[in-house]
């Protein structure tokens, strides 16, 4: 579990294979620091650290992981977004974030606002549908908050020290951003599943619970 507040920014320095597809990265992440084992979230997506050198850190993403995740296409030269999991005794910043994408989004508007910047990703359906204005999303590993859903169009607000703290200083209109809906709107959705329907308040009803 992550909490969605990147530590560093890598660089790929291998990216070979398909499955699995080996992936080295170096970070300023100290290697004394990560265990071979470890979950270490690149770009928004848990991954198990199998071996650790003086180039970096190596992970081995399986097909699933590379069909539903950016991981697929990184090229050496790169930069991702990396953070090391929770520790229990750590603060939570930032939100719940479990490192398992939902989709794919891909970038369709910037707009600078003042010193914000608006970025707008037309999501997937099954992650537009768990995310509303106010609420929080993961993109790329990074928590931010939603200002505004439209159809399938997420959108969110950089501030600059977000900017400067993660590559979306560098983020372009095309770009794919993976995604991963709120923790707790995936709990409320399986809850409401199989259940009445709200609002459902018709006169067939009142009659089959006696009020009418």
């Amino acid at each position: 579990m992550f909490t969605g507040l990147i530590e560093t920014i890598g660089t790929i320095r291998q990216a070979a294979g398909e499955s699995p597809r080996r992936i080295t990265v170096a970070s300023s992440i100290p290697n004394e620091d990560v265990a071979i084992g470890d979950s270490v979230a690149i770009d928004g997506v848990c991954q198990t650290v199998v071996h650790r050198d003086s180039t970096g850190l190596t992970f081995e993403a399986a097909t699933e992981t590379l069909r539903r995740t950016t991981l697929g296409s990184l090229r050496v030269g790169d930069k991702v977004h990396l953070e090391r999991a929770l520790r229990l005794d750590g603060r939570l910043d930032g939100h719940l974030v479990m490192g398992h994408v939902d989709g794919v989004g891909k970038v369709t508007r910037l707009e600078q606002r003042q010193s914000a910047l608006y970025v707008s990703v037309d999501a997937p359906k099954e992650v537009a549908r768990l995310t509303v204005a106010r609420g929080s999303i993961a993109m790329a590993g990074v928590s931010l908050t939603v200002t505004d859903v439209s159809g399938n169009v997420v959108t969110v607000a950089l501030i600059p020290h977000t900017l400067i703290a993660t590559r979306f200083g560098e983020l372009r209109v095309g770009a794919d951003v993976n995604l991963e809906a709120d923790l707790l709107a995936r709990y409320v959705e399986r809850l409401l599943e199989g259940s009445e329907t709200p609002g459902s308040l018709t006169e067939e009803w009142l009659k089959d619970k006696g009020f009418a």
